[in-house]
C-alpha cells in the first residue's frame, strides 16, 4: 500500500461467553467519576463454547474478496498480455513494451495517492448516498475498500513487463546500444527490490525493512527509469544514433506516464507539514495525540519524528470539521509507539492531506454499527460522534482507566446510552459472546451494514460469523 498504507495498531481482540441483551449499555456519565450500568447485573461467565465451524463456503467467500477479485483479474489480463507477446501475437506490446510497464505502475502509484483515493469517495459519498440500492452502496465500499488489489495486481504485472523488456531488448544486442542495456538492468533490479519489500510477510514484520527499501528503492527505482526512458527514447537502433533535440524523446508514450508516474509520487510529500502536537499520556499503554483543527468522520493520518522516515497510520477522532482539536490514539506495540510514551515528542511530522478509511462510506448508509476493540476506538470513534445514526460497540479492558477522561469525555458528551455499549472485560470479569451482542444490537438498531476494527483474530471471527448470519460487513485490511 504506498503502499504506506500500514494498519493502525489495535489491541487483542476481545471475544467471549456472556448471554447479554442489546440493551445492557454501560457509558460515562457527566461527572466521570464511575462507569454506570444502565441495567441490572449481568449473569455469570459460562464455559468458553467451541469455535465456531464455519462453513468452506463463507471462508471462500471472505478470501476471494474484492480485492484478490481486482488482483486476480488484472494480473491474468497482463500475463496474457505477456504471452501473447512472447509468442509474437501482440506486436503493440512489443513495440511499446516501455507503455505497458509504465501505464501498469501508474495505475499502482495512483491507486495509493491520497488526493484521487479521497476524490473517489468524495464522488461516491455525494453521488449514492442513502437513496441507491443497498447491494449498490455495499458494492462501491467493497471496491472503495480493496483499490489495493489493483495496487497490488498492475505493481506485480509492471515489474514483469519490465523484465519482458530487458530480455527483449538483450536479445537485439545487435541494435541496442550498452548504455541502455545496462540502465535496464539497473532498473529492474530496483523495481524487483522495491516490489518485494512490499510483500505480506516483510510489511507485517518487518515494518522499517519495508519504508526504508519500498520508499527509497523506489526512488531510486523512479530516477533511473526516467534515465532508462531517456536513453531508450533518444537512441535510434537503426541509424545507431542519438537524437537529442527532444522532439522525439516527447512523441513517446514512456516519457508521459513518466511524468504522470513522478507526478503522483511527489504530490502526497508536497503536504508533509511538521506540526505542534501534545500528547496524553492516560495510561502505559496508550498515547492520545492532539492536533489543531477538526476533521470530517473516516479518515486515518501518518505521523512521524522524521520528515521522510518511519511513517505509521492512525485512525483520526474529531467531532467534526468545526471542532477545534482531533485526535489519534497509539497503542503501545513498537518502537515507534513507545518512543511517543517514553520520550513525548513537543512536534511530528506529518500529511496534512490525510486519506480516506472504509468508515468514510458511512454516509451512504441510514443506519448503522461501529464495532471495535482496544485501540481500534481510534478508527470507529469519529464516524458515531458525527452521526446520530450510528451505533457504537466498543469491547475493552479498564478503558476509562486506559484511554482516560479525553475519549470517555467525547463519548459522554455526544452519545447517550440509546446508541453506545461500552463492554468492560475486567469489570465484568469476561469478554462478551461478540456475535450474539452484535446480532441482537444489528437487528434492534435496524442497521443496514456493520464495519469492524479489531486485530485479526477478532476480525476474522466476527466477519466469518456476520457472513454466516447474513449481516453486511466490512473488516480491517491487512495487505495481501
Amino acid at each position: 500500500m504506498s503502499t504506506e498504507a500500514a494498519s493502525p495498531a489495535y489491541s487483542d481482540a476481545e471475544k467471549g461467553v456472556l448471554d447479554i441483551l442489546p440493551a445492557q449499555l454501560a457509558y460515562y456519565p457527566a461527572d466521570k467519576k464511575e462507569t454506570v450500568d444502565v441495567k441490572p447485573p449481568v449473569p455469570a461467565a459460562k464455559p468458553k463454547p467451541k469455535k465456531r465451524d464455519t462453513s468452506k463456503w463463507v471462508l471462500w467467500r471472505i478470501w476471494f474478496s474484492t480485492y484478490r477479485k481486482f488482483f486476480t483479474f488484472i494480473f491474468t489480463l497482463n500475463i496474457i498480455g505477456i504471452g501473447l507477446a512472447i509468442s509474437g501475437h501482440f506486436p503493440y506490446a512489443v513495440n511499446n513494451s516501455g507503455a505497458m510497464v509504465l501505464g501498469n505502475l501508474n495505475f499502482a502509484i495512483l491507486m495509493r495517492n491520497e488526493v484521487f483515493g479521497r476524490f473517489l469517495y468524495l464522488f461516491v459519498n455525494t453521488c449514492f448516498a442513502k437513496w441507491t440500492p443497498l447491494w449498490w452502496r455495499l458494492g462501491c465500499t467493497s471496491v472503495l475498500q480493496h483499490l489495493g488489489g489493483i495496487h497490488s495486481g498492475c505493481a506485480l504485472s509492471g515489474v514483469l513487463w519490465l523484465v519482458f523488456k530487458v530480455v527483449n531488448n538483450f536479445r537485439h544486442t545487435d541494435v541496442n546500444h550498452d548504455a541502455v542495456l545496462i540502465m535496464g538492468v539497473v532498473t529492474n533490479i530496483a523495481v524487483i527490490v522495491s516490489a518485494l519489500s512490499a510483500f505480506p510477510w516483510v510489511r507485517n514484520t518487518h515494518h522499517n525493512v519495508f519504508e526504508r527499501h519500498h520508499r527509497f528503492v523506489g526512488w531510486i527505482g523512479l530516477l533511473c527509469t526516467w534515465v532508462f526512458v531517456i536513453l531508450g527514447d533518444t537512441y535510434n537502433p537503426v541509424t545507431r544514433s542519438w537524437n537529442l533535440n527532444g522532439v522525439a524523446l516527447i512523441k513517446h508514450q514512456d516519457f508521459w506516464y513518466t511524468c504522470g508516474m513522478t507526478f503522483f509520487i511527489a504530490l502526497p510529500w508536497i503536504c508533509v507539514r511538521e506540526v505542534e502536537v501534545d500528547i496524553e499520556l492516560p495510561s502505559p499503554k496508550v498515547a492520545i495525540i492532539r492536533f489543531k483543527r477538526g476533521m470530517q468522520q473516516g479518515l486515518l493520518g501518518r505521523i512521524s519524528r522524521s520528515s521522510i522516515m518511519e511513517y505509521h497510520a492512525f485512525g483520526i477522532i474529531s467531532e467534526g470539521t468545526h471542532a477545534k482539536y482531533h485526535y489519534m490514539i497509539a497503542g503501545v506495540q513498537g518502537d515507534f509507539t513507545k518512543s511517543l510514551v517514553n520520550n513525548p515528542p513537543k512536534t511530528l511530522w506529518t500529511r496534512e492531506l490525510k486519506f480516506a478509511g472504509v468508515s468514510n462510506t458511512s454516509t451512504l448508509y441510514t443506519r448503522g454499527i461501529r464495532i471495535c476493540t482496544g485501540t481500534g476506538i481510534g478508527a470507529a470513534l469519529s464516524t458515531c460522534l458525527q452521526s446520530p445514526y450510528w451505533y457504537l460497540i466498543w469491547i475493552g479492558s479498564d478503558q476509562e482507566k486506559t484511554f482516560g477522561p479525553t475519549i470517555s469525555g467525547l463519548i459522554h458528551r455526544h452519545m447517550g446510552p440509546e446508541r453506545v455499549t461500552l463492554w468492560d472485560s475486567k469489570k465484568r470479569g469476561a469478554r462478551p459472546d461478540t456475535m450474539k451482542l452484535l446480532s441482537e444490537i444489528y437487528h434492534s438498531w435496524n442497521a443496514e451494514v456493520v464495519f469492524i476494527t479489531s486485530n485479526y483474530i477478532g476480525n476474522s471471527e466476527m466477519m466469518e460469523g456476520c457472513k454466516e448470519k447474513g449481516i453486511p460487513c466490512f473488516g480491517t485490511l491487512w495487505d495481501f
